[in-house]
């Protein structure tokens, strides 16, 4: 069985879908256990994505955050590229 991708899904305050940011699985849960206290503070932080790059949210613009996971289809934003 393969690996489940890991998503960090922002729920942002401006509306509209929700942004999802694929995370490194080992890291997942340690990110989940901070989201609470980013939010409540209004950090800015820089999230690092799966695929090595980092993505920099500004949490007092975001609503809502979990760990959840990601879906399998669509491009999602620091996800790996695709073995054909």
């Amino acid at each position: 069985m393969t690996e489940q991708r890991r998503a960090l899904v922002m729920h942002l305050a401006s509306g509209g879908e929700p942004l999802l940011v694929v995370v490194p699985t080992e890291s997942a849960s340690e990110l989940a256990d901070r989201l609470p206290g980013m939010i409540r503070n209004g950090d800015i932080e820089s999230i690092a994505a799966a695929n090595g790059s980092s993505v920099v949210v500004n949490f007092a613009h975001v609503l809502a955050a979990h760990v959840d996971t990601a879906p399998g289809l669509g491009k999602l934003y620091g996800s790996l590229p695709r073995e054909h």
